[in-house]
């Protein structure tokens, strides 16, 4: 019996062993990763490059109610992390080892907005620990307003619309400061999925999108039953 035990618990540490190495190789090659990336162009010019589109538009011109949506759907710990949610990450993680691939990022808004600066869409783990390395630098050097207003002015909308006014414009023909409540959680939804949710595709799946926004919103305490009742009516 004693031989049995120790021969599970050799097997244990050279799985712990090998556990550490891989994710110690992992952890390395994303860092270098990411260095490569901000050394070749810096945050800073990322940034400013965004910043200079004509269709730029500030966070401060956004409905209250556009922003709730968008925190609500995608990144409800948005303004109490660091650039990386753990809950969501170690959620996520638990999910992919389970199916043996990247099927759940986990990724917070600030994490989507470093994979939209540098990084391919391809789901690879060297790719997120690079993307991470890449978030937590722009939480040090940004506010959240900010990093989230880079984000609205970073994704696609479906339509070859890159940017919260290029979407407002083309589906609704008004500036972004102008959207109504329901279009305001109608466009929060489409981001997801551009191709599936794309208003001029689907407006039917964006609308279904649309209730799971709603009540998402219901459920962190951004709206009451009864707004996301009148909403959807």
């Amino acid at each position: 019996m004693r031989t049995v035990r120790k021969i599970i618990k050799n097997i244990f540490i050279v799985l712990l062993v090998a556990c550490i190495g891989i994710c110690s190789y992992l952890i390395y090659q994303g860092y270098t990763m990411y260095k490569d990336a901000v050394n070749e162009v810096s945050i800073e010019e990322k940034v400013a490059e965004i910043r200079s589109k004509k269709q730029y538009t500030s966070v401060e011109e956004l409905p209250q109610i556009y922003k709730d949506a968008i925190i609500s759907v995608e990144d409800h710990r948005f303004y109490s992390h660091p650039g990386i949610d753990i809950l969501a990450t170690a959620r996520a993680a638990i999910h992919d080892i389970q199916a043996m691939s990247l099927v759940e990022g986990g990724s917070t808004i600030t994490q989507q907005l470093a994979k939209n600066l540098y990084f391919t869409q391809e789901k690879k783990f060297v790719r997120k620990i690079a993307e991470v390395f890449v978030a937590v630098e722009m939480e040090r050097k940004y506010t959240k307003d900010e990093i989230l207003e880079l984000y609205v002015n970073s994704i696609y909308f479906g339509n070859n619309c890159y940017c919260v006014k290029d979407a407002s414009m083309t589906y609704f023909n008004k500036l972004p400061k102008d959207m109504t409540d329901y279009e305001s959680t109608l466009l929060a939804g489409i981001p997801n999925a551009p191709s599936a949710y794309s208003l001029n595709v689907n407006p039917t799946l964006a609308k279904q999108r649309q209730r799971q926004v709603i009540e998402k919103m219901v459920e962190f305490g951004h709206l009451t039953q009864k707004e996301a009742n009148a909403i959807i009516k």
